[in-house]
Order: structure tokens, then C-alpha cells, then sequence
């Protein structure tokens, strides 16, 4: 069976983000200062071949631990769905 994950992953909230600062700090010369704290992370979509949505569910969390995210600096959510 096919599924395709969804991964947002962004940094923790206690890390100084400079590319979010820099989009907020631009948001103000842009006439919308209404727009903060703007945070910058990254997203995936990924095609997964499972028997099961637990057993996509965890491939890609292993994907996701060793591979996509620094887990030191980043977090991730994950959304699975079924083809």
C-alpha cells in the first residue's frame, strides 16, 4: 500500500531563528508590521510503500531522526495519508 507523508520540521523555540528575524524585520518595510515572530523551517513530502499506516508511520519517523531533522536543534511533525 502507498502513503504520503507530510513532514514539518522547524527549530526548537528556544533557538534563535536569523532567517525568520530577517523575514519579520522585512515584513515592516513592507508596510505589514502586524506580521511577527515569523519562524523558518522546512517541509517534505514523501511517496512511503507499507503494509500498514504504523509501519509508514514509523519509516519515516526513523527517516525523520536520522536524516531530515537535527533533533538537537529541530523538531518535526508528521502527517500520513493513504494513496
Amino acid at each position: 500500500m502507498k502513503f504520503t507523508a507530510h513532514i514539518n520540521v522547524m527549530p526548537h523555540k528556544a533557538l534563535l531563528d536569523p532567517q525568520g528575524k530577517a523575514v519579520t524585520a522585512s515584513m515592516k518595510n513592507l508596510g505589514i508590521p502586524e506580521i511577527q515572530n515569523v519562524r523558518i523551517g522546512k517541509h517534505f513530502e514523501l511517496e512511503i510503500e507499507a503494509v500498514s499506516e504504523d509501519e509508514a508511520l514509523q519509516k519515516v519517523e526513523k527517516a525523520c531522526k536520522e536524516l531530515l531533522s537535527n533533533p538537537i536543534m529541530e523538531g518535526f511533525q508528521i502527517e500520513i495519508t493513504a494513496n
